[in-house]
């Protein structure tokens, strides 16, 4: 009886590649440090990293050619950002991952406790994570402003008409070659939040409403006490 062969990889041939640039931690905690959103400059990163300049500059390298940073130059300074929405979609989802693996450890390695004001809020690259964003992820469905299949999430005519009223057109989001709208896992939660171009236009008419302010801390959100109060009232309704 003929062996069997073996699981042919030709069909992914970028995934042991991708896999291979994820595994060192240097390159996995300067794409952590960026899952804010933000584009740091090689010295930053360098330190997140606690690397030399000269072994950050590698590895910046490998992971820009990669296809997972991007590099923008601004006079003499090079700084560097996750390169996509799907790029940081997939880091997110290997940190749920991580959570999980992490959970079955012996009780001599216990898990990282995830500090209480980053549960609370926090960003996932572009959009709100943490407890907030899933109780109002959850009310936008059971209110039936979003309609959810699966990971897919779409707007009801009626739910667009009331996030037009908190400055979100849903006509110019649906023109972007970006995902409109989809399910994110949180991973400290455990249960989705809303990603894609409507959770990133949601954050951002929830600070310009005065509703959410960045933190000093990386990725921390801070809700105000306007926020709360408009919070409370959607998820209580």
């Amino acid at each position: 009886m003929p062996a069997t062969p073996a699981a042919d990889t030709r069909h992914f041939p970028g995934l042991s590649r991708i896999g291979a640039l994820l595994a060192d931690p240097g390159r996995a905690a300067m794409l952590w440090a960026l899952m804010d959103g933000s584009a740091r400059p090689a010295g930053e990163l360098t330190l997140i990293a606690g690397l030399s300049p000269s072994a950050a500059s590698a590895h910046l390298a490998r992971l820009t050619d990669g296809g997972l940073l991007a590099l923008d130059v601004r006079g003499r300074h090079r700084y560097y950002r996750i390169a996509t929405p799907d790029v940081a979609a997939a880091i997110e989802a290997l940190m749920n991952v991580a959570q999980v693996s992490t959970a079955t450890l012996p009780a001599t390695k216990p898990a990282r406790t995830v500090p209480l004001e980053m549960r609370h809020a926090r960003t996932c690259y572009d959009h709100m994570a943490g407890e907030v964003a899933v109780q109002v992820f959850e009310r936008l469905v059971g209110d039936g402003v979003l309609v959810r299949e699966g990971e897919n999430i779409d707007a009801t005519p009626d739910g667009a008409a009331r996030l037009r009223d908190w400055g979100v057109d849903i006509g110019a989001l649906r023109s972007r070659r970006r995902r409109f709208a989809c399910t994110c896992l949180d991973w400290s939660e455990r249960r989705p939040h809303l990603g894609g171009a409507l959770g990133a236009a949601l954050l951002d008419a929830w600070i310009a409403g005065g509703w959410v302010e960045r933190a000093s801390l990386p990725r921390v959100l801070r809700i105000t006490p306007k926020g709360q109060r408009a919070f409370d009232a959607l998820t209580a309704s």
